[in-house]
């Protein structure tokens, strides 16, 4: 056993103990802030579990927003935050609403923030967690004031990145001591988050594993499209020209996906033909998919709504409580620490 504790990690609870701290959790893995599926149940629950449940308010109005802080603050004691997208309109607003109601973190996502926004937050009392793709940006950030940073990669469900999260975690956590740094995208397993673990991150991120949990509230059918679904199934946004952009989404291959090929053809063709001006050839395509998450989560439409899933989703094989999710998770967690410290302590 000495030479366990000799091992620099002295196992799962040294590891992450980091992350622990900054979090305010038993655990340091975060719930991904999915919209329309990580509101108020999933994530009390997640933070009820001992990990940190995060609120996806993505395009919710300030009163929405507090409606479901409340909702969440009524469902558990524990620490939670909430996921703000920069690019949001009344983003100073939504910021507010989160120091009213005491909010402990504020995840900043979907752009780089501003420097006023980051100061804000912080005078208001609470720690920032921002998103950053790569080291030179992760530096900024941590130099404007962010309290931690989330790198994600492009195995992630949802709007992506170009780079893979073993690469950003090679590239970035080797350079990142100053704040905690948590890693994202196509996680599944508690093994995954222990390597990630000894590399220097201070805890992980996990969205599509919580899919299916019992206290998400996604529709049956959004569920059992998971369940099916491997690795190879979560695919990107296919862009058909390069002067119509499509930002990058992971989702499930469905005839949703097929549908919208077929639609960026038939919109270049009439922009081409002098139908359509560029303008609004770009808004058609960009508007394709408006509304297409909704339907999906809430209403089941699993054919032709937007089925957002990370590659993670081949090892969703059942519909479980979040905290036999978690707990399963930190059980192969800490069996990889002790099986790796057993190995080092032998002659």
């Amino acid at each position: 056993m000495d030479g366990i504790v000799e091992y620099g990690y002295a196992g799962l609870d040294a590891a992450w103990k980091r992350g622990c701290e900054f979090l305010g959790t038993k655990y340091a893995i975060l719930g991904g802030a999915m919209s329309w599926v990580s509101e108020r149940n999933l994530v009390a629950a997640i933070s009820n579990a001992g990990g940190f449940g995060v609120i996806a308010c993505g395009a919710m109005t300030s009163e929405l927003l507090e409606a479901e802080i409340k909702g969440t603050q009524a469902l558990t004691g524990k620490p939670f935050g909430v996921n703000l997208i920069t690019m949001h309109p009344d983003l100073d607003k939504l910021v507010d609403v989160c120091l009213s109601l005491n909010v402990g973190h504020v995840v900043l996502a979907g752009g780089v923030p501003s420097k006023e926004t980051i100061v804000c937050i912080k005078e208001g009392g609470a720690k920032v967690i921002c998103f950053a793709p790569i080291l030179a940006l992760a530096k900024k950030l941590v130099r404007t004031g962010a309290d931690a940073i989330v790198i994600e990669g492009m195995e992630a469900g949802g709007h992506i990145g170009p780079v893979s999260t073993s690469v950003l975690a090679q590239e970035i956590l080797p350079h990142m001591g100053d704040v905690p740094v948590f890693v994202a995208g196509g996680i599944g397993r508690g093994e995954a988050i222990s390597t990630y673990l000894r590399m220097g991150a201070a805890g992980c991120q996990l969205g599509t594993r919580f899919v299916c949990a019992t206290e998400s509230i996604a529709h049956p059918d959004f569920k059992k499209a998971f369940i099916r679904a491997s690795a190879r199934d979560a695919v990107t946004t296919v862009q058909v020209d390069p002067q119509f952009p499509v930002i990058p989404v992971r989702a499930l291959n469905n005839e949703g996906g097929k549908k919208f090929i077929e639609t960026q053809h038939e919109v270049i063709t009439k922009y081409r033909a002098g139908e359509l001006d560029l303008e609004t050839a770009q808004l058609a395509i960009e508007h394709f998919w408006a509304g297409a998450l909704r339907r999906a989560v809430i209403e089941g439409d699993v054919e032709f709504g937007s089925v957002m899933a990370g590659q993670s989703v081949g090892m969703v094989k059942k519909e479980q409580s979040t905290e036999e999710i978690i707990e399963e998770l930190v059980a192969q967690a800490r069996s990889a620490f002790t099986e790796d410290g057993a190995q080092r302590s032998d002659p």
